[in-house]
Formats: C-alpha cells, sequence, structure tokens
C-alpha cells in the first residue's frame, strides 16, 4: 500500500461505519477496523467524514466566452470534492457526432485534472447519426442530450420529431437521453411580450420562464420516451411543477430521472431583484422558497437522483452586455465547487438530507446512472481510489477568496456552511488539501462508461 486513511468515519450510501482505508496504486484495496501502514503515507481522518468522491455530471468547460475552461474548472471541482466530471461535448451545425467528440477530447485530454466522462449533445439529426451513435456508445459514450430551447442555447434547440428520433436510436442501444425541458415557443411569447412593454431587466429573465415551460416540457418527453421505451434523464429541474410531472412518469412506468442543481437548493428568485442579479441569470432560473423546499424532498424521496452543477460562470463584463436586455445576458453560473459543502450545510446539517443519502445523490446514484458503477461512486474495494475526507466541523464561506473559478464573485457569497472538505483523493493520488490544488495539472484520463445500470429506476420507483 502507499496510503492509509486512518480513524475516519467511512460513508457510502448504504451505510456508515468506522474503518481505515488502504490504497494501492489506483485502487482502494483494503477497508478494515485497523490498518497497519507499514511505511505508506497515513492521512488521519479523526473526527472526519470520508466520502466518495463526487461526480458532477453537468459542467459546460470551455462553453465559447465562459470563464472556466478544463483546467481551471477541474481544479475548482477538485477543491471542493468532486473527483469526476461528465462535460457536454456539443454538436454544431454541420459537424458529425465523431468530429465534436474528438474536438471536445482534444481540448480536455490537454487540461483536465481529474477523470472526465462526455455527454453528446445531439442537434443535427441527419441519416449519418444513427450508425454515429451506435458508434460511439461503443466507445464509452453512453448518453445524449438536446436542447427544447434554442433561446439561450445559441440555436442549437431541437423539435419533437428529432427528439423521437434520437430517442429510437438510443431506446435500440441501451444509450439514456437527457432533455433541457423548457417549452420555447411558449416562453418566446412572454419574452417578446416583456421586450415590447419595456421590461428589460435580469427579472424577466425568471419571469419569462415560468414553471409551467418545464412542467410541459417534462410531460411532453416523457410521452416520448414511453412510447419508444427510452431511458429519459432530465437535468437541473427547477420546480415543484416539474417534480409532479416527472412522478406522473415515473409512475406510469417511464424510465425517467431527474437531477437538481445546486443554485436551486441554495438559492430563491429574490436573487433576481438584486443590483446584481445578472450574475444569477441561467436557463431555467431560480425560482420560490416552495419550488426549492420541493425538490429538497425529491431528493429525499428518490425521485431526484442527482445534483450536479451546470458549471458554467462569466464574468461581470460578460454579464454586464445584457444590462438594457435580459435576452443577452449569457446564460450560466458557477457552482461545481459547491456541490458537496452546499449539500452537506443546507441538506445534511439542516436535516433535509441523512448522509447517506448526500453521498447517494452526489456520488452513487450519478455513477450508476451514467455507468461508472462501482468503479467510482462508493468505497469498496476494488474501487477506484476516488475519496474526500470532509470534516463537519470546519465552517467555510463561500465566497469568491475560498472557490477557485476564474470569475471575481461567488453567486454563494452570504452563505456560511459548517463543514468542507479538507483533502481530495483521485486514484490514489491527494490531489486538494485545505481548499487548495496540488497536483500536475492534465492529470485526469477520459473514462468509456458503460449503458445505464438498471437498479437507478428502482431507487426512483414510485407506487
Amino acid at each position: 500500500m502507499n496510503l492509509v486513511i486512518k480513524n475516519g468515519t467511512v460513508v457510502n450510501a448504504s451505510g456508515t461505519y468506522r474503518a481505515d482505508i488502504g490504497i494501492t496504486g489506483e485502487r482502494i484495496t483494503q477497508v478494515a477496523a485497523d490498518i497497519s501502514p507499514d511505511g505508506a503515507q497515513v492521512l488521519d481522518a479523526q473526527g472526519k467524514f470520508v466520502l466518495p468522491g463526487a461526480i458532477d455530471a453537468h459542467t459546460h468547460m470551455e462553453w465559447p466566452r465562459s470563464a472556466d475552461d478544463f483546467e481551471s474548472g477541474t481544479i475548482a471541482a477538485a477543491c471542493g470534492g468532486v473527483t469526476t466530471i461528465i462535460d457536454f461535448a456539443v454538436q454544431y451545425k454541420g459537424k458529425t457526432l465523431r468530429e465534436t467528440m474528438e474536438d471536445w477530447r482534444s481540448r480536455a485530454d490537454a487540461k483536465v485534472c481529474i477523470d472526465y466522462g462526455l455527454h453528446l449533445v445531439v442537434s443535427d439529426f441527419n441519416e449519418d447519426t444513427p450508425r454515429e451513435m451506435q458508434e460511439l456508445v461503443g466507445e464509452g459514450v453512453t448518453s445524449f442530450k438536446m436542447w427544447m430551447t434554442s433561446s439561450h442555447s445559441g440555436g442549437l434547440g431541437v423539435d419533437d420529431g428529432t427528439i423521437y428520433q434520437v430517442m429510437e436510436v438510443a431506446s435500440q442501444l441501451g444509450a439514456l437521453v437527457g432533455l433541457h425541458c423548457e417549452n420555447d415557443p411558449m416562453m418566446r411569447v412572454l419574452i417578446n411580450s416583456f421586450l415590447r412593454a419595456g421590461k428589460t431587466s435580469p427579472e424577466y429573465h425568471r419571469l419569462s420562464r415560468p414553471p409551467f415551460v418545464e412542467a410541459e416540457a417534462i410531460r411532453r418527453v416523457a410521452t416520448i420516451a414511453e412510447a419508444t421505451d427510452c431511458a429519459l434523464y432530465i437535468p437541473h429541474m427547477s420546480s415543484a411543477a416539474g417534480r409532479v410531472a416527472l412522478r406522473e412518469a415515473q409512475r406510469r412506468g417511464v424510465r425517467v430521472v431527474a437531477e437538481t442543481c445546486p443554485q436551486f437548493l441554495a438559492l430563491t428568485d429574490k436573487v433576481y431583484r438584486r443590483p446584481d442579479a445578472a450574475r444569477f441569470v441561467m436557463s431555467p432560473p431560480i425560482k420560490t422558497a416552495a419550488d426549492q423546499a420541493e425538490l429538497w424532498r425529491g431528493l429525499a424521496e428518490g425521485d431526484i437522483v442527482s445534483v450536479g452543477s451546470d458549471h458554467c460562470p462569466y464574468s461581470d463584463e460578460r454579464k454586464a452586455e445584457g444590462r438594457d436586455d435580459f435576452t443577452k445576458i449569457p446564460n450560466g453560473v458557477p457552482g461545481t465547487e459547491a456541490i458537496v459543502p452546499l449539500l452537506y450545510g443546507k441538506g445534511v446539517a439542516c436535516g433535509r438530507l441523512t448522509l447517506e443519502q448526500m453521498v447517494a445523490v452526489t456520488a452513487e446514484n450519478p455513477a450508476r446512472l451514467f455507468g461508472l458503477y462501482p468503479r467510482k461512486g462508493v468505497i469498496v474495494v476494488g474501487s477506484d481510489a476516488d475519496l474526500v475526507i470532509f470534516d463537519p466541523a470546519c465552517p467555510m464561506r463561500l465566497d469568491a477568496k475560498s472557490l477557485h473559478s476564474q470569475i471575481s464573485y461567488s453567486i454563494y457569497d452570504d452563505i456560511t456552511v459548517p463543514g468542507r472538505p479538507v483533502a481530495t483523493i483521485a486514484r490514489g493520488e491527494l490531489i486538494a488539501r485545505e481548499g487548495e490544488f496540488s497536483s500536475k495539472k492534465a492529470r485526469g484520463k477520459f473514462l468509456a462508461r458503460a449503458l445505464p445500470d438498471p437498479a437507478i429506476w428502482e431507487h426512483a420507483r414510485h407506487v
């Protein structure tokens, strides 16, 4: 063994217990009550939790003109206890899925500091797309995404016919399909109405995307998933109405689960009345305290199975481009570094989640959903040594000084949480300690992923 973590409290989704962890090379090789170091490096976790490294399955590193690339974004992730990301490789019109994957991989491989996988965003379905999807699934890209809206995606939204075709192919391959669920025509009516009335401030971004546009879109794609027998994933669920639509589909037997984001769990739509409201513009937008409470219940009850950040930050200078027109504010916020401390501080410490549920939604469930389990997402012999030592007695203010994104602000500036990650180990290597990245850069590896674990649908089943 080359590393032993001693005296910690190990937390898996299945239970919590006191144990030492022995690591040889990149893997966990022993979990036992008392492990002799025999010359190995020792990390003392007395009084601390040892968690599986978090999996942030929703990042947009290197989105055009955003602040974080694969290097700075994954350094931030590592400092927050995230050891794996799954980024979105976006097909632009006229590009093949193969070209898209090669482009994203070349950029990521040169910079990424933790392990990563890719979702393929389909925006241009043609006669070659089914063959390309089959080839990519064979190479470990087992999830595809589409936007139902073009209002913030640069015109990359698709219609229901394209969704149906992609789902038909994905169903045959056993792959997963994710949809950004908002009703674009309804939003455009609201947006145009506000602009004609001179209502151009960031608050109208929120008001142009009321909960029913999310709920309607979820019902529609769930119907298409049911017709094609396709596994469906709803990213960044933001509303109580959306959760109602999700549960309706689950009760019908549709294989559908959802993710929510830390910004929806920690903030409310009051942020859109602040002087710095542009910083909080994203799609879908942050909603009410009642919506927030329903999202916490969804995590606790199991129909919302994961928390992903939708990490895509922009500088104040970029956000200011929409000072006179909310439709010109670039959509996106930081978040990957905040997942673990916020889920503990706003979830576990407040009694909304147990420690085990926190690990489920940050590690084990995304590992199962995205074909990484049991290599990732769990602390057992044979798994990758992706671990976080979390100190529940070390308060952390989530301000710009504490976080590592390449922007000058934090959307969580006023929030102090009672605990924080104090060490992050990725594939057996200590890569972050006391909030600072401590490893070489570009050390991450591409992850070829399996198909979704069928057990994930049982976790979300409601009677």
